[in-house]
């Protein structure tokens, strides 16, 4: 009894959404357009340094980043969504454990990922679609990037967890102050020192050292849970349940990096037959997909900032507050949706400018690039909305079916398809095939819950 009470007088069970919503999310926000703003200062400062084949090799080393962030993302998303259940359930020894296996399962994987990464750097390039011009750029980047993955997995991981526990501003701040060193040290390393992209991955990880660090002096001040050494050691039934949760983010991760691979392959086999050449398709979508990763960072921090919300409610049965706190994220996103896709279909040559390459064909590309790749981006708030919705309220297989929907069900097809039809622009036709397609699966699944919620609520008044 006493541990309902307690849960009945937490700020997440009564606390007004809204201003919850803007606590939570606004430092998700801010957290993660500092982290897609990494690879964006670099492809900035790269591009006006080195050029356009330096951008080149960020886009083929960035699936490496990926994939260290699906793995910190599965236990960091995982254990967040755990901790936020187990605290609406009151229980507090299962949240500790979950907080505790994932923390231990974040410093494994970045052991391993540092040394899959350093062993096999060439063959990961050239399967991402590295040219004979881009290879030496990306070899050179990537070798440093490698340095500082054990950096990114620990504290990206940290600080989704970091959030669940009510402090958001905590990993906003650590986000920043990488950022900011990165965007520093960038103009500094390049320009000054003349150490072109190899400098640009030096800054990046300095600044990505100080996120961790950050990070890990939030460790003995967690509000909700203690760490101790002896939890650390990680219960298998409680690691697979995290990880469970967090498969979602973690196949929304990895969807993207296979769908890098077959964009790139595919950018490369059409543009050496077009009269773009090999080069410039695979340069320019990439810019364009990094930029695009600033609009869903928003999106989904919106998403991240209404998990606690939602899965704590959820756990206490306060099926009402979960249904409001669902609308109102994807309310916020769908404006944040249109908003971009207005700027990528009217604004998007002082975006292209930013990255360096004055060639007509180059611009006349990446313009092209951006109006039909994103030509239904409006309909990404919703989508991405809905998966972590079913994420916090602890139904993986469904948040991994619209996780794995656009990436993987419908893009990847699409990208196989319509090239043989209509050549390089056919890679572009894809991106609002897939969104498109991906937003109607998640409108169906979402639906369907909302009725069974409704259903469950009107049953348990009617008992009461």
């Amino acid at each position: 009894m006493e541990q309902t009470k307690t849960t009945q007088q937490n700020p997440l069970a009564k606390a007004p959404i809204p201003k919850l919503m803007l606590k939570f999310a606004l430092p998700s926000v801010i957290s993660l357009l500092v982290n897609a703003l990494y690879n964006i200062v670099d492809q900035i400062f790269i591009g006006q340094g080195v050029g356009y084949l330096g951008n080149g090799a960020t886009n083929v080393i960035f699936p490496i980043t990926v994939i260290a962030m699906a793995l910190a993302l599965m236990f960091g998303d995982g254990g967040a969504a755990y901790l936020s259940l187990k605290n609406g359930q009151g229980d507090k020894e299962q949240a500790e454990k979950g907080v505790c296996s994932s923390i231990t399962m974040l410093i494994i994987l970045s052991i391993f990922c540092f040394t899959f990464g350093l062993i096999f750097l060439e063959p990961i390039a050239k399967l991402f679609g590295a040219t004979a011009e881009i290879l030496p750029y990306a070899l050179d980047y990537g070798s440093i990037i490698i340095m500082g993955i054990p950096f990114v997995i620990i504290s990206t991981g940290l600080n989704s967890i970091i959030r669940a526990d009510g402090s958001p501003k905590t990993a906003m701040m650590s986000m920043l102050v990488g950022a900011v060193t990165n965007t520093i040290l960038d103009p500094l390393f390049i320009f000054v020192l003349g150490w072109g992209v190899k400098g640009a991955a030096l800054a990046t990880i300095l600044g990505q050292i100080l996120t961790l660090l950050i990070s890990a002096l939030y460790i003995p001040r967690f509000k909700t849970v203690k760490i101790t050494l002896k939890k650390l050691i990680p219960d298998p039934k409680t690691v697979l349940t995290v990880a469970s949760f967090g498969i979602s983010s973690f196949i929304t991760q990895i969807a993207v990096t296979i769908a890098i691979f077959f964009i790139n392959g595919t950018l490369v086999k059409y543009g050496a037959m077009s009269r773009y050449g090999a080069n410039i398709p695979l340069t320019a979508l990439g810019i364009v997909m990094k930029v695009n990763q600033i609009l869903m960072s928003v999106i989904i921090g919106i998403g991240i900032g209404s998990q606690p919300i939602i899965g704590f409610n959820y756990g206490a049965g306060n099926l009402h507050r979960v249904r409001k706190t669902y609308f109102t994220a994807v309310t916020a996103a769908t404006v944040v949706s249109v908003l971009g896709f207005l700027l990528f279909q009217f604004g998007q040559q002082p975006i292209i400018a930013l990255f360096g390459s004055e060639e007509a064909l180059y611009n006349e590309f990446a313009t092209r690039s951006f109006k039909t790749f994103l030509g239904v981006c409006f309909l990404n708030g919703a989508q991405i909305s809905t998966g972590i919705f079913f994420q916090a309220i602890g139904k993986p297989l469904k948040s991994t079916l619209i996780s794995m929907s656009r990436q993987i069900i419908f893009l990847i097809p699409s990208i196989l398809l319509l090239p043989m039809i209509y050549g390089v622009d056919g890679a572009l036709f894809a991106g609002p095939v897939a969104d498109a397609a991906a937003f109607l699966v998640a409108m169906a699944l979402i639906l369907f819950e909302m009725k069974k919620m409704r259903k469950r609520e009107k049953t348990f008044h009617e008992k009461t």
